[in-house]
This record gives C-alpha cells, structure tokens and sequence, in this order.
C-alpha cells in the first residue's frame, strides 16, 4: 500500500516499441513508495521513452506496470495526475524568457487550475494568493532552491540559471502539485563531480519526504533502486548484443509485479501517443 505522498512503482515484462523498433522492453521493477529509483543507460538505449512511459506519457506495448496502484497501460490518465515531471528536454522545458518568479507564478497557476480542487477556486483572491505564496515558498525550500544566492533573486531570467540551479528550479515547480511521483531526465547531464552529487542528495531528500523519485542518469549511485538500460544495435533494435537479457531492477529481479486488476475498465484518453511512439528511438 501507498504512504499517503509516495507511489509505490511495479512493472513485469514492461516494453515500448515504436517505428524504429523496441525503445526498451523485459523492464521488471518492485519499488516500494519513497524509493530513490535510478534509470541508468547510455544515451539511446529507451532511458527517457521508460520514463514517460512510467509516468503515463507514452503508452507502452507489451507487459505492464503499475504506479500508485494504477495499472498501466489502462489508466494512464490517472498515472499523469500523480506523476510529476522535473527537467524532461522537449516535454516540459522552462521558459528562457520568464523570470524564476513568473516561472514559479506561472507553475502555481497553472496547478491551480487544473490539480486543485473546485472549492479552492472559490477562495478569495487574496487568500488564494496567500495559499500559493506559501506552496512556493515550501517547494522552493524542499528543491533547495535560494533566491538570494541568484544573481537578481526572483528576478533572474531562467535562461542565466547555471544548470543545477535549473534543474532545482524544475524541481520546485514539480513539487507544487504534491506529487507521489518525481521524474528526472538526465539528471547528471553536463554536471561536474560535485554538482552531481548535490542533485543526488537533492533527490534523495525529496524521497525522504515521502515521494517515490524516478531519474534518469549515465551513472547510478549505490543507494539507489538501479533500473539498467541496454544500448540499441544500428539497425534499432534494442540490446540486439544479448537480445534475451530484460531491463530488470538491480535489487528485485524476481519481485512480484502485483495482482491483476480484473475490473479495470477505464478507457484513458491515449491521444497523442502515436505521436509520442514516434520519438521513441530519440531517448
């Protein structure tokens, strides 16, 4: 069962192929909620297609898994409402021309109208803009994120953050929605030694709150639940070196992947997912 924050993450036999062939496939996971999860891989070898297909934005087509006790590729609509994205290149790019304050304004909005309930809407202005001053403020200090240490506060424009203060920033406005799930991808990309390691202890303070925390990376750490990705021939096909040889969690390769949900019967809104298959060789 779920903590009231974190989405446990299950899969079995999990795979995505696309026009160019399997963007990954034999993915088996057990992870309990809370659970600092690492996607580890070379670039090219699915990380990021696992990842969207994890959260609900892409739709897999072969196996199955389950986030949060909702089972996948069924209701992949209720995965998105728990699945929050960090930094995801060409998904959820922060604007360069915002301000970190508009940014965070725009991303408070933006859960106000489409995460919150109908009765907070009915609020009064100002209490409602009190609330979102706050949720701001709280997600800001959870990602780590100082407004004094930048250049001009909250006035600094997105495009001059260095990159470990983006991705604090993409963070901070994932965590707006209280979140069970937290993906990353690429998260040590062009990060030196130490800043890696701040990300990671970024990550892993997040997960201590609670919220199951899924990332993308070239290189794992130890504490970490290790999905392992393999690299794909020139011809497309995914780990064509060992082709029997499933992407299976470093700690729980022969882990249960949950009971079957017979009456499961939510026909999700997959609009978009042939568009979405289509860029499955770019990850």
């Amino acid at each position: 069962m779920d903590s009231p924050h974190g989405a446990a993450v299950k899969a079995e036999d999990f795979g995505l192929k696309g026009p160019r062939g399997w963007a990954f496939r034999g993915v088996g996971i057990d992870a309990e909620p809370g659970s600092l999860i690492a996607v580890e891989g070379p670039s090219g070898s699915g990380r990021t297609c696992l990842l969207l297909a994890l959260t609900g934005r892409m739709k897999p087509t072969a196996g199955h898994a389950e986030v949060g006790g909702h089972r996948l590729p069924k209701k992949m609509a209720a995965v998105r409402r728990l699945a929050a994205l960090g930094p995801v290149s060409g998904v959820n790019d922060l604007d360069q021309a915002l301000t970190v304050a508009e940014q965070l304004r725009e991303g408070a909005l933006l859960q106000r109208h489409y995460g919150a309930p109908v009765r907070a809407m009915l609020r009064p202005r100002a209490e409602r803009r009190a609330v979102a001053e706050a949720r701001i403020a709280s997600a800001l200090a959870a990602a780590g994120l100082d407004f004094a240490t930048l250049p001009k506060a909250g006035r600094t424009s997105v495009r001059d953050l260095e990159r470990l203060e983006s991705v604090r920033l993409s963070v901070a406005i994932a965590l707006l929605g209280s979140p069970g799930l937290l993906a990353l991808d690429d998260l040590d990309l062009k990060l030196s030694d130490s800043e890696r390691a701040e990300a990671w202890a970024l990550l892993r303070s997040v997960a201590a709150r609670g919220i199951t925390v899924l990332a993308v990376c070239s290189e794992a750490p130890a504490d970490a639940v290790v999905l392992r990705t393999c690299p794909r021939d020139p011809d497309g096909a995914q780990g064509s070196d060992v082709p029997d040889a499933p992407a299976v969690a470093e700690d729980d390769a022969d882990a249960d992947s949950g009971s079957d949900t017979k009456n499961d019967s939510e026909n999700d809104d997959t609009k978009g997912a042939d568009d979405a298959l289509a860029e499955a060789g770019r990850a």
